[in-house]
């Protein structure tokens, strides 16, 4: 069979095992010039169409590696999209409105969501989706407020340790827990290194961290939360600072604030430790004002503080009306959020990853309870009141993204008991159950706190 059947040179050409249309001259395997037509085309890799049947010519362009299709005449584009890896679609918000919504869209290798930080979290109807680049997690829309996917099994087991009884001779060494998610008293956990009162809890999933004492302590001792037993040495805080410390989290780093440093004086140290390695802590900055018997809780981004006392610097027996907050990834001094509702020292504080609630403390009435959202700064705001009156100072706290405890404490006497609030919905505490005995300034902490996200 004969290779070339053509004698016209100018309307079809092979030449150097090339095929050329129009030229007499290929530079292709296949070269077409001028206009061509077909009604079955397969174009294998990447090609440029300057126009298709059914589209003019702006409908369909390839610009930077993007395939870029704007609303076209309904019906000429019909079967499957197929986008190569490395590549993006974008879809005209004029979709929606002139050829009806986008159902579906099959992805055969990867789906990416939009994403962003907090601040950029797009308007959005519920079920929409977000990854957060400040909490490093997926997000979706409720409706009300973008929810973190939390893909990590957390038990909810709160503890709470330590404290001194009035009627007792001698402090409490003992820790117990409770199942946050369900009614009952708390049950035999172990016991605290050092006996003592006026701790501060934090925690990861994993493990506990314990730090300060009554008196002027440096010690930091930690607990694994699933197993329970006996406190264990961690190391030592930046200063003897013990008494009346405050202390929060996030999933890695706890950060300890405040307190007494000698008689007399207050302490404006932030200073931290990795939960997961043992060792001293280290300088993390410093408080907007020196302050000791404030309160701490955290997102898994911001760092709180509220309240306290800076004496004798002439403030209030009360306290100060002080929030002030610092960001846990990145070292540096803590910055104004705003103002408590009214003077408080020896408050409590419990949340999740998005709301803090804190317990009043010594101003009456001592029962009532406020509230701030950790991601934007202002003035705390009227949360409800808890169930037993006058405990409202000296507690220990703990969390799970719904439901926060407030445990013991109370003024002049002290109680056992233990009052539960729904976090996101404003409202008074209810019963949950009862201590083993009387605690006043105990610590609390959870496996399922704000600081470590979820929802």
């Amino acid at each position: 069979m004969a290779i070339t059947r053509f004698g016209h040179l100018d309307d079809f050409t092979q030449k150097n095992n090339k095929v050329g249309i129009g030229t007499s001259t290929p530079q292709e395997k296949m070269e077409v010039i001028g206009g061509t037509r077909s009604t079955d085309l397969r174009v294998a890799g990447i090609a440029t169409l300057t126009s298709a049947g059914g589209f003019i010519e702006k409908h369909i362009e390839y610009v930077e590696d993007q395939v870029i299709i704007d609303a076209g005449d309904s019906g000429t584009l019909s079967g499957e999209i197929v986008v190569g890896s490395g590549q993006t679609i974008t879809v005209g918000t004029a979709a929606t409105a002139s050829q009806g919504s986008v159902d579906a869209l099959k992805i055969y290798d990867m789906f990416q969501p939009p994403s962003g930080g907090t601040n950029q979290r797009p308007p959005a109807k519920p079920g929409a989706i977000f990854y957060n680049f400040d909490f490093k997690t997926i997000e979706f829309f409720d409706g009300n407020s973008w929810r973190q996917v939390d893909n990590t099994t957390r038990r909810g087991r709160g503890v709470i340790g330590g404290g001194y009884d009035t009627a007792q001779p001698a402090n409490s060494p003992s820790i117990e827990f409770v199942n946050i998610a369900s009614k009952g008293n708390a049950v035999d956990f172990g016991t605290v290194n050092k006996v003592t009162y006026s701790q501060a809890g934090s925690a990861s999933a994993i493990r506990g961290i314990i730090n300060g004492a009554s008196g002027y302590s440096d010690d930091i001792e930690y607990i694994t939360i699933a197993s329970g037993g006996a406190g264990i040495d961690f190391g030592n805080m930046s200063a003897s600072k013990g008494s009346h410390t405050a202390a929060c989290n996030s999933s890695t780093r706890s950060i300890f604030s405040g307190g007494y440093i000698s008689p007399g004086a207050s302490s404006n140290i932030l200073d931290y430790v990795e939960i997961m390695t043992l060792g001293n802590a280290l300088d993390f900055g410093d408080l907007v004002e020196p302050r000791y018997g404030l309160t701490s809780f955290s997102s898994p981004v911001r760092g709180v503080c509220a309240g306290g006392r800076n004496y004798p610097a002439g403030d209030s027996p009360l306290g100060t009306r002080i929030i002030d907050f610092f960001i846990i990834a990145s070292k540096g001094n803590a910055t104004r959020f705003g103002d408590l509702v009214a003077k408080h020292s020896y408050m409590s504080s419990t949340g999740n990853s998005t709301r803090g609630v804190i317990g009043a403390g010594t101003n009456d009435p001592s029962s009532v309870l406020s509230f701030i959202t950790i991601a934007s700064e202002g003035n705390s705001i009227f949360f409800g009141d808890l169930n037993y009156s006058g405990s409202g100072v000296n507690q220990g706290n703990c969390s799970s993204s719904t439901r926060g405890l407030f445990a013991g404490g109370g003024s002049p006497s002290k109680v056992n008991t233990i009052d539960a609030i729904t976090i996101q919905s404003a409202g008074n505490a209810i019963d949950w159950g009862d201590l083993s005995v009387k605690r006043g300034y105990p610590f609390g902490l959870s496996d399922s706190n704000g600081g470590l996200g979820g929802f």
